[in-house]
C-alpha cells in the first residue's frame, strides 16, 4: 500500500482543533511527579472517545493505549508530569488557565511535554480513521514521574517486560527536527566532615567549609579538561548546591556538601565520572566522601521504586533503520530534509536506549528552550506536524521491514 503523505497531512491539519481544546484541559490539571491521577483519568477519556482498542494503566501509574493487533510492536512515548511553576509573578498568564491564540498555546506543560501527548492520542485516531493499520500495534505511553526521575518509568516497564516494542519514538520537544540522541548525566554528592568548635577559637576545630574549597576549584578545573564528542559534544560539570551543618553562627563547621550536576558524552561512564573527581587531590587530601545521589519516592498509585541518580549516554545511528524511518517519513509529509539532531536535556531514553538498548529517536513539538521556563507554550504548527509524523511512522517503519519502497 502506497503511504498517501497527502492526505495524512491534511487530516491532521483538520484535527488541530480536537488536539489544542485536549491540549487545553492537560494544561488546566496540574501534574506535578507523582500527582499524575487526575490527567491520567483525563487522558483515558481522549483515548476512549477517539476509538483506542485497549488502555491500561500499570502498577506505577503509566497509561497506555494501543492500536491495532499486528506483530511489530512499536512504543511511542510522552511523559505527562510537569514541573512546578515557579515564581507565579514571572508568569503573563495563569499558567493552568493558559492562553490560546492562533499560533501557540501557553501554559505549564505546553511543550514539557503534554503537546507531544496531544498529537500522539490523535495520530490514533488517524491511523484508524484513514486505515493506515497493518502488521503492527501502536502503543501510545503516558509515562509518569519522568521530571523527578527521568527513566524510572521505562525501567520499569522494561525490566518486567510489560512491554518489548521493536523501538520507541520519544515525542519530547524537538523543534520539528529529528532527534537521535542526548548526553547522559549524574548527581553526585561531595561531602567533607570537620570537628566543631566555638568560633572564638576556630584553631581548636577542623573546618569542613574550608577544605571544600580547594575542590571547588579542582572540579572548575576538571571540567574544561573532559570528554569531546563530534556530535553529541562535550561532558560538562557545575556545581548546582552547597549545604553545611554547624552548631550555630558562632561555631566552626562540622560539615560541608556540595551537588554536582554532571552530563556525560559518549564514552564517559559513571564509574569513569566518580573516579575522575576521587583522584582529584583535593579531594584525596581532605578525605572527601563520592557518591550518586539516589531517588525514591512513591508514584500517585503508591509504587515506590529506588533508583540511583545515574542517566546513561544514549545514541542511535544515523543509518538504522529507524532513523531512515522518520527521516524519510519526515520527506513524505513536508517535501524537504529534516535537520538530524540531538537534545541538550535528558530524557526517558536514558533508560529506553541507554539502559536496556531498545532503539529509539526523537520527534516531538514544541521547543526545548520553552522546557521548565516561565510563560511556556507551544505552536499549533508543530502539533499538526507531529501529529502527521506519528500516524505514519509505523506503517513507514513495517514497509521498510518488508522491503517495499515508497516512490
Amino acid at each position: 500500500m502506497k503511504i498517501d503523505f497527502d492526505r495524512i497531512a491534511e487530516t491532521a491539519q483538520r484535527y488541530e482543533p480536537e488536539m489544542s481544546r485536549f491540549l487545553r484541559d492537560m494544561i488546566a490539571i496540574p501534574s506535578e511527579s507523582a500527582q499524575e491521577g487526575p490527567l491520567v483519568e483525563r487522558i483515558q477519556q481522549e483515548m476512549e472517545a477517539v476509538g483506542f482498542d485497549r488502555i491500561q494503566i500499570d502498577a506505577m501509574g503509566n497509561i497506555y493505549g494501543f492500536i491495532g493487533q499486528g506483530e511489530h510492536l512499536i512504543a511511542m512515548d510522552a511523559h505527562i508530569d510537569t514541573v512546578g511553576v515557579g515564581n507565579p509573578d514571572n508568569w503573563k498568564v495563569n499558567p493552568y488557565q493558559g492562553m490560546e491564540d492562533d499560533q501557540v498555546i501557553m501554559g505549564r506543560g505546553a511543550s514539557d511535554q503534554e503537546g507531544g501527548l496531544a498529537s500522539l492520542v490523535y495520530a490514533g485516531k488517524m491511523i484508524k480513521e484513514l486505515g493506515l493499520d497493518d502488521d503492527y500495534t501502536l502503543v501510545i505511553t503516558g509515562t509518569v514521574q519522568e521530571e523527578d526521575c527521568d527513566g524510572l518509568c521505562w525501567d520499569m516497564i522494561l525490566k518486567n517486560d510489560w512491554l518489548k516494542p521493536e523501538f520507541v519514538v520519544s515525542t519530547e520537544p524537538t523543534n520539528g527536527k529529528i532527534y537521535r540522541g542526548h548526553r547522559g548525566r549524574m548527581e553526585i554528592r561531595v561531602t567533607t566532615t570537620g570537628v566543631s568548635a566555638h568560633g572564638s577559637a576556630p584553631e581548636r576545630g577542623d573546618n569542613a567549609i574550608y577544605k571544600m574549597g580547594p575542590i571547588l576549584q579542582d572540579l572548575e578545573a576538571l571540567h574544561t579538561r573532559l570528554k569531546d564528542h563530534d556530535f553529541l559534544g562535550k561532558g560538562s560539570l557545575t556545581v548546582s548546591e552547597i549545604f553545611y551543618s554547624s552548631p550555630s553562627r558562632c561555631a566552626v563547621a562540622d560539615g560541608c556538601s556540595i551537588s554536582i550536576d554532571r552530563r556525560l558524552t559518549w564514552g564517559e561512564t559513571a564509574e569513569s565520572a566518580l573516579r575522575e573527581i576521587r583522584e582529584l587531590p583535593s579531594v584525596k587530601r581532605a578525605q572527601a566522601q563520592v557518591e550518586l545521589y539516589s531517588y525514591s519516592r512513591p508514584s500517585w498509585k503508591g509504587l515506590a521504586l529506588e533508583a540511583e541518580s545515574y542517566f546513561p549516554t544514549w545514541l542511535i545511528e544515523e543509518d538504522h533503520p529507524v532513523t531512515q524511518t522518520l527521516i524519510d517519513t519526515y520527506r513524505g509529509l513536508f517535501r524537504e530534509e529534516p535537520v538530524v539532531d540531538k537534545w541538550t536535556f535528558s530524557t526517558n531514553g536514558v533508560a529506553i536506549m541507554g539502559r536496556h538498548g531498545v532503539p529509539c529517536i526523537g520527534f516531538g513539538p514544541g521547543h526545548e528552550e520553552e522546557a521548565h521556563a516561565p510563560n511556556e507554550k507551544t505552536w499549533k504548527k508543530e502539533l499538526v506536524q507531529a501529529c502527521a509524523m506519528y500516524a505514519a511512522i509505523p506503517l513507514m517503519y513495517v514497509q521498510k521491514m518488508n522491503g517495499e519502497a515508497q516512490s
